[in-house]
């Protein structure tokens, strides 16, 4: 995986390029819905997450985007479901040990929905399963990659929220390139661990 993380950034921006309208109503569609049904979250949220990682990659691919792509999850409820209770379960048991375990195991499962879309034949725990061995010796250089957006997050709450609105698709498309990254590393196929 030699892409850097600023040009994963910046091959991200291009893929939003002319698009940023339909990245913003989709993602303000998903957080008002999650929002009004926070009740419901806990049901929804992994469906919805299946379906924002299936919206992501099409965008970072430059292929059609529909807003109505972030409900495609639904069409595999339960294994949205599943995987989002399993990966909140395990980030939740890990956290009780101590912050950092916790923080290392979200980082290990990041990859698990966009894997969930590629591969729609795997289940939940093999998604999961797969994550863990894809962000093998890459966890610290996603932790960096998260870093550069925490500043943008505070520069966002300066605008009283409103950045968020750019950042928050902007931040899922940079996922999704950092997946298209790892996926295609020849290290990958070969079980090699280089530490980013």
């Amino acid at each position: 995986m030699a892409t850097e993380n600023t040009s994963l950034m910046h091959s991200a921006r291009k893929s939003l390029e002319n698009k940023w309208g339909i990245a913003i109503g989709t993602f303000l569609i998903y957080t008002i819905i999650i929002s009004i049904g926070s009740y419901a979250a806990i049901i929804i949220t992994g469906p919805f997450a299946l379906g924002l990682a299936f919206f992501s990659l099409n965008l970072s691919r430059n292929k059609e985007v529909k807003i109505e792509q972030i409900f495609d999850g639904f069409k595999r409820f339960t294994d949205g479901l599943i995987a989002y209770l399993l990966i909140l379960l395990y980030v939740l048991l890990w956290t009780l040990l101590f912050i950092i375990p916790g923080i290392i195991k979200a980082f290990s499962y990041s990859m698990t929905f966009f894997i969930m879309v590629d591969e729609p034949n795997l289940s939940p725990q093999e998604a999961m399963a797969k994550s863990q061995e894809m962000m093998d010796g890459y966890k610290m250089k996603y932790f960096r990659l998260t870093l550069r957006f925490m500043g943008w997050s505070l520069l966002c709450m300066l605008t009283f929220g409103i950045g968020f609105l750019w950042l928050i698709p902007y931040m899922y498309v940079t996922n999704a390139k950092f997946y298209e990254d790892l996926k295609t590393d020849p290290l990958q196929e070969i079980g090699i661990e280089i530490n980013h």
